[in-house]
């Protein structure tokens, strides 16, 4: 069986890093809808995730994205965090929203707009390093939508230049981690894809680069938790962008369309030992609450991850092991759903006790009267909103 002890210690020592675009207003692109009390620049994101760790206990960092979250003084920005009882996390650049990235960023035909890319890339770890931060999260939207627009083979040694250009680039504490997603906004092909792909290009780069999993990036079916394995027993599991998903890429709660999906997932870093903090693998949200108020989601996400963490660690490991060796089939499948379908939420309570917060965070949070104080203080000025 489990250690109780154990699995308490390990709740106690995860971090879940929350994205500071999801506090502000955000939508699809059909509509953005807009909030009361949503945060109006970087700073008051900061103080948003910095409530969202005093009610959890487990979220003590808030990832950037640049320009969204631009400030004259990042050392400053970064003070402000500590001030909060939070750090700034990932840093994540933005080379997909201007005009002249139409036919792509770091791949584009063009080496004037390649260069301009490049020089972004550059200039967020310049700001890592005026952070502190150890993680440059990398996401392209570069690909093509139709047979023939460009050479597929020439985008993939354009991407390896720019790549190699920002990885020699990073100070010795910091790490690259490569985005994938299957397809949006280029339709036809997309430079980085998969898994696959990403990991290529981290192979080539180095043990500092490594591959990012966004659980709402893959196609209907796909064994993420394979992913994770084999990412996880090659060291280049960096760590998570969490969300959730039914049709593409929701970015909805996590946990919220497949609750045993996220077990599965966190099974995997449970028994490859991905907790232990020198694998470094970031749990890391990336979501954008459309109709639901952002902090109290933004909670329950960072509780459904727990959950599933608290139900991987009740594996009993040794039963499963056993059951495995034997080939016995129904006995291994049982002892993975007998931790899954145990409920965790007593454990869970017990620990925020021990913790100082309160067992029930979402009771807690609506019963504290924040957001009625959030409403009345950020009135007036332009609420902050996805892509601003």
């Amino acid at each position: 069986m489990a250690d109780r002890t154990a699995v308490l210690a390990a709740l106690r020592a995860q971090h879940i890093e929350t994205p500071s675009w999801a506090y502000g207003n955000s939508g699809t692109r059909f509509k953005v809808f807009t909030q009361e009390g949503v945060p109006r620049n970087a700073y008051e994101k900061v103080d948003d995730a910095a409530t969202v760790h005093r009610f959890t206990g487990v979220a003590p960092s808030v990832a950037l994205h640049i320009p969204w979250d631009t400030v004259q003084d990042y050392a400053d920005l970064a003070a402000h965090a500590t001030g909060q009882g939070i750090s700034l996390g990932a840093i994540n650049p933005n080379v997909f929203q201007e005009d002249d990235y139409r036919l792509g960023s770091v791949c584009n035909p063009d080496p004037a707009v390649r260069q301009k890319a490049l020089a972004h890339l550059l200039e967020c770890v310049d700001i890592m390093d005026a952070t502190g931060s150890a993680d440059l999260s990398l996401w392209f939207a570069d690909g093509t939508n139709y047979p023939g627009q460009d050479s597929i083979r020439a985008r993939q040694e354009r991407l390896s230049e720019a790549l190699r250009a920002v990885y020699d680039r990073l100070g010795g504490n910091q790490r690259m981690l490569l985005e994938y997603k299957l397809f949006e906004p280029s339709f036809y092909t997309t430079d980085v894809p998969d898994w696959g792909t990403s990991y290529a290009h981290c192979v080539d780069l180095g043990s500092r680069a490594q591959v990012l999993v966004d659980t709402g990036h893959h196609a209907p079916g796909t064994n993420i938790e394979f992913i994770v394995a084999f990412l996880l027993h090659r060291a280049r599991l960096g760590g998570f962008h969490f969300n959730s998903r039914f049709y593409a890429d929701d970015d909805l709660m996590v946990g919220a369309a497949d609750p045993f999906q996220l077990f599965r997932i966190m099974s995997e870093i449970v028994l490859g030992g991905g907790l232990e903090p020198a694998n470094g693998v970031a749990f890391m949200l990336d979501q954008c609450h459309n109709i639901e108020p952002k902090i109290p989601a933004l909670i329950r996400s960072v509780l459904n991850v727990q959950e599933a963490t608290a139900k991987a660690l009740l594996i009993d490991a040794d039963a499963l092991h056993r059951a495995q060796s034997e080939g016995d089939v129904l006995g291994a499948n049982a002892v993975v759903m007998d931790a899954f379908n145990t409920d965790v939420r007593p454990l869970l309570a017990e620990l925020r006790e021990d913790m100082g917060i309160d067992p029930d965070p979402i009771a807690a949070y609506n019963r504290s009267g924040h957001f009625d104080k959030l409403r009345a203080e950020r009135t007036g000025g332009a609420a902050a909103g996805w892509g601003a």
